[in-house]
């Protein structure tokens, strides 16, 4: 079995440098430093080059050098993208090639000639036919999407390569979503066991598979996570690989049209024909605030590409205030100011922009905020949020959660308790708190294992 990863490390413009700091010692760091000592380990990583600047502006260079290392030395590839993670499908195409030149000159920046433009990765890994003729046309050679794009009435074959239906000799990579959920879900202690179990059937067959995960993950959101990483990476019986080499190992090909989706997409999305809910529901108002704003910063600056505002739309364009006004069940009114607020002077301080528009500027922004509010104050966030989440836990059926034993769970909670102690003495409060909250969720998980089980 060939074992494809794919990471995305990424942090908004307006991330504060508290939070870039933490996180590359909480994560990247360790990531990086830690395949330094797997010689065998090959993946792909998507690293936008507005992280590239950040970590630079925050003491974050030792972190590029090591990624530097590990793709001169062959253990990672890199792909392109979209400099200042935009949502590409609901953009016009000339945006969505800016985004994307934007982020090769950052790479070439920081990784010279090391980089060879091969695979793209569409922020929120949203695809649509758009983007992948505008990546085709600037050069790139395949795109990794989510299985959900995979069409309805097909089913992956995992020795096939497929080929997008008008795209001569431009490939899609479906990312097994079961298999990275389990790693995602997983620790850094027992889940190997548990998911060499489940990979059991397939380990001696010649197939791929394809995972993909933001790697913040591993060391930030789930402490300690980047050592299951490394030991599966280090696992004899899978063949680790990047996605670009499955173009070579595997002939097999086969022409598909994908569907429009994200990796956060759901059977439901589709029934209601609405692929990028999470980021334009046509029944959320703030996001069609939002979206009205931001196509009209795009329309005003495209009358005068020469103007000051256009290097301000593009990282005012960042998915984040998008994703967390869905509720769906991520909520964050300061996130949704900040790009309101960016969109806003886009128009304010253009010099083709009539009264008119700056006024309805003004109203949009404050429809968006007072929305907001309102949708706090009357406990409708958390309605859609409770909502959302009863969803997801239903759709997760038995026979895709990992099956781990009584003695597993108490390994884990043992060990992530020692780390917690450990981090408290140290104080390293947040990261004591983190590794706290991943108990309980142990703890409850084993309770409804143990009570499923009875």
């Amino acid at each position: 079995m060939r074992w494809a990863n794919f990471l995305h490390i990424y942090q908004p413009p307006v991330q504060k440098p508290l939070w870039i700091k933490r996180i590359a010692d909480e994560s990247y760091r360790k990531i990086f430093k830690g395949l330094l000592e797997i010689p065998r380990a090959r993946l792909s990583l998507n690293i936008n080059s507005i992280l590239c600047e950040l970590l630079e502006k925050n003491g974050g260079m030792d972190v590029i050098d090591n990624i530097n290392k590990l793709v001169k030395r062959g253990n990672i590839e890199l792909t392109g993208s979209a400099k200042y993670h935009a949502f590409l499908p609901l953009l016009p195409e000339s945006e969505i090639e800016r985004q994307i030149l934007l982020n090769e000159e950052g790479l070439n920046k920081y990784f010279g000639k090391k980089w060879k433009k091969g695979g793209f990765f569409s922020p929120e890994m949203a695809y649509s036919k758009k983007v992948v003729q505008v990546a085709k046309r600037l050069g790139y050679q395949w795109i990794i999407i989510d299985e959900m794009g995979f069409p309805e009435d097909g089913k992956i074959q995992k020795d096939t390569v497929y080929e997008i239906e008008g795209l001569r000799d431009f490939y899609v990579f479906f990312r097994e979503r079961n298999f990275s959920f389990k790693i995602l879900s997983g620790s850094q202690i027992s889940t190997f066991s548990v998911i060499m179990r489940f990979l059991e059937p397939r380990l001696d067959k010649n197939e791929y598979t394809i995972t993909a995960m933001d790697g913040e993950t591993f060391g930030h959101h789930r402490p300690g996570l980047e050592n299951l990483l490394f030991d599966l990476l280090k696992e004899e019986r899978m063949a680790p690989l990047a996605i670009s080499d499955i173009l070579e190992k595997f002939t097999k090909r086969e022409i598909i049209s994908p569907r429009e989706s994200t990796w956060a997409s759901v059977p439901r999305d589709f029934k209601i024909n609405q692929p990028f809910l999470r980021w334009h529901n046509k029944e959320n108002a703030i996001q069609n605030y939002q979206w009205e704003l931001a196509n009209m910063a795009i329309e005003i600056v495209g009358r005068n590409e020469a103007q000051k505002t256009r290097q301000f739309l593009d990282s005012a364009l960042h998915s984040d205030q998008f994703w967390w006004s869905s509720a769906r069940p991520w909520w964050s009114l300061e996130m949704i100011e900040s790009g309101a607020h960016e969109l806003r002077i886009v128009v304010n301080e253009s010099l083709e922009a009539t009264e008119s528009e700056k006024k309805r500027a003004e109203e949009l922004y404050r429809l968006i905020i007072y929305t907001g509010f309102e949708w706090q104050r009357s406990g409708l966030v958390d309605e859609i949020s409770r909502k959302e989440n009863e969803e997801i836990r239903e759709r997760l059926e038995e026979k895709e959660k990992l099956f781990i034993t009584g003695k597993e769970y108490e390994d884990m909670i043992g060990v992530l308790g020692e780390q917690m102690k450990l981090s408290a003495d140290s104080g390293e409060y947040h990261r004591a708190a983190m590794i706290k909250d991943r108990i309980r969720e142990l703890k409850e998980e084993m309770e409804l294992t143990h009570k499923n089980n009875a």
